[in-house]
């Protein structure tokens, strides 16, 4: 009997040993996928090896989101990026961006709506230099943020691709 309960006690611990490793490797491949993951509908044809459809990209929109100083509009230097990655994604697809401007509810709100407009309009801008038309550019109105998150998320302009 002994050599049974050895073979039951090898199988269980390979089993384990398996559970382990899988577990182990969808981790592993859920942070991998996070740290490249690029939006649908921002890959191109070309980065996305020709399988993405404009239909495909509208179904599902991308938001990118462009983060401001206190108080400022000018674009920050990161938002270079972000604004190649949707005018590449508009000028591909075809389609459309709603740029949103948001600010918070501490001080005057009538200067934050302002302020979230101007940023808006700001990256609107920036947009039309990239070679994006004005038809293919949609602006909301300036959008209070609730909740107690991230400061920082307060002072964005998030762009949706439609």
């Amino acid at each position: 009997m002994s050599d049974q309960d050895d073979d039951v006690q090898k199988y269980a611990l390979w089993a384990v040993a398996l559970v382990v490793l899988l577990v182990l490797a969808g981790v592993i491949g859920l942070a991998a996928s996070r740290v490249l993951h690029v939006p649908r509908a921002v890959g191109s044809a070309a980065t996305a090896g020709a399988t993405a459809t404009p239909a495909a990209a509208a179904a599902t929109p991308a938001v990118e989101r462009i983060y401001f100083e206190v108080g400022q509009d000018s674009l920050p230097a990161d938002a270079t990026d972000v604004l190649n990655r949707v005018a590449e994604a508009i000028r591909s697809t075809g389609g459309s961006v709603l740029i949103s401007g948001f600010h918070d509810a501490s001080g005057d709100a009538a200067a934050n709506a302002e302020l979230a407009k101007r940023r808006a309009q700001r990256v609107q801008h920036a947009l039309e230099a990239n070679g994006v038309t004005a038809e293919h550019l949609q602006l909301s109105k300036p959008a209070l943020t609730t909740g107690d998150g991230d400061p920082q998320a307060a002072r964005r302009v998030e762009l949706r691709l439609q």
